[in-house]
Order: structure tokens, then sequence, then C-alpha cells
């Protein structure tokens, strides 16, 4: 029986004061070169809060399976159907003194957190689960800002390194090694994302569930001198030269597609706050 015992101001509480406590080498960690700008918080939450959101997940049953060529995974989004835990957590990494901290950070000014959720939310990952080298979506679900940072705040109670589910930041591109983030519980993970910041999930080996919390923060201007556009865009691995050459040509494909419909031909994942059941 998961207890909601704790209301988002009391989560960002939290949250702030573990990014405080941690600040100085989170800052050093994001001021490093030569490569994608990023740090992670351990223990950010109070152990039993994090297994709490972690007992809150949905079943893969109640959430969207997205499995292709690219990814494959299951996602929510629509809050209000799932444990209000889990919307509570969620919208505490919205709150202004959490974003005002995380700009202090990244030094990223005007950040701008997306109460629409637009491709963020809760995921879960079982066996077999894998998500290809990508770059996220450059804008929010209306093109009007930038996509610059993500979130993620994994909450699976004794997740091993070795069970898979892991960040992978491809610092030197998708042909070079890349750089691995265990997907530790009760572990924050930010990370800058922009043109160039390929990254990736390892695929799942274990029978379990690799659960996280997804945040994406938004700004009217780039992090890059020159304004651009594209769309979530997969490759395949260095071992998967076949799929590499595919997901290209969806790249092409897709891109050619937004040229011509704006929002794209399929219905775009946010939460809809007027669907409630």
């Amino acid at each position: 029986m998961v207890n909601l015992n704790k209301s988002r101001r009391e989560f960002a509480d939290q949250i702030c004061s573990r990014l405080a406590t941690c600040q100085d080498d989170l800052q050093r960690a994001f001021q490093l070169g030569d490569r994608i700008p990023s740090g992670y918080v351990d223990n950010l939450l109070p152990e039993t809060d994090a297994e709490e959101i972690y007992a809150a997940f949905p079943e893969p049953s109640e959430m969207l399976l997205l499995k292709d060529l690219r990814e494959y995974k299951y996602v929510g989004m629509q809050m209000n159907r799932y444990h209000p835990i889990l919307e509570e957590i969620i919208y505490a990494f919205q709150d202004p003194r959490v974003v005002q901290l995380i700009s202090k950070i990244t030094g990223i000014q005007n950040l701008l957190p997306d109460e629409y959720l637009y491709a963020g939310g809760v995921s879960l990952m079982h066996k077999g689960c894998y998500l290809n080298p990508h770059l996220d979506n450059s804008h929010d679900k209306d093109r009007q800002n930038y996509r610059v940072m993500n979130l993620l705040y994994y909450v699976t109670p004794g997740w091993k390194e070795e069970y898979g589910g892991n960040l992978e930041l491809w610092d030197r591109g998708v042909r070079q090694p890349c750089r691995v983030i265990h997907s530790k519980f009760n572990r924050l993970v930010l990370m800058v994302t922009h043109r160039t910041s390929w990254h990736s999930v390892s695929k799942v080996v274990h029978d379990g569930r690799r659960c996280c919390v997804s945040n994406y923060y938004f700004s009217p201007q780039p992090l890059e001198a020159t304004n651009y556009f594209h769309i979530t865009s997969f490759r395949g691995r260095p071992e998967q030269p076949l799929r590499d050459i595919a997901l290209q040509g969806d790249i092409v494909l897709r891109s050619g597609i937004r040229k011509i419909f704006k929002h794209g031909i399929r219905k775009p994942h946010f939460y809809r706050k007027e669907d409630r059941h």
C-alpha cells in the first residue's frame, strides 16, 4: 500500500536541500570540457519516499508501449490515471525554487519547466527494453521553446549496473565509446540536450522493472549560437550497421513529414489535463 504522505512542495523542499548540499560538485561536473554537460546526485530523497514512488508505478499494461527499431519502453504522461504520488514528485521538479537552483548549477538562463510533460512523465523498462542512441526533439510541443535540460530520477530499489537500463552518453559521437551512468536507485541525473547530445539506454538484461521519473526543461534561446530544429533522431549502435542505415533513412523520412505537417502525423504524447477518467 502506497501512502501519499508528502505534497509536491514538500518533495521540492527535499530536492532543493539535497541539490544545495551538492551544488559545488555539480557545478564542477557541468564545467568539465569535451563531454555532454551532465552530473548526478545520489540519495535525492529519503529512502522510504523513493521506495513509495517506485511502488506506485503503474503496470506496463497501464502505460503506452513504444516498440520498434528505435526503442522499446513503456511510458506514461497522463498522470491523473496513476497514483497521486507520481504527479506530486513529477511536479516537485517544476517548483520555481528547484528550477532556479538547477539554473545556477548548470549556468543555463531562463529555464522553463513543462507542465504538459511533453515526452516526459514516467517510464518503465523490463527485460529486453532499450533505447538506441538518439537526439531528443529540439522543441516543446508547440515548437516555441528549445529543449535544453533532461532530469532523470531513477527509483528502482537495488538496481545494479550489470542489470542494464543504464544511461549512455556518447560524448564524442555514436562511433566512439560511450560514458555510462548507472541508473542507480534514488539517483537524479541532470544532462544538457542539444544538437550533439547523443544518448541512449542499454538493454535491460534482468527480470525486473527499471523505473524512471522524467522532466524536461525548455528555454526561449538555444544553447548554441544559431537557431535550429530537429525531430527525435535515432541511430544504430556501432555494432548495428544495418540498423544504423535504416534509422538514418527514418530520420530523413520523418524530418520531411515535419516540414509539411508542423506537429507530425502522429498524435503527440503529452499530459492532457482535460482528459479525466
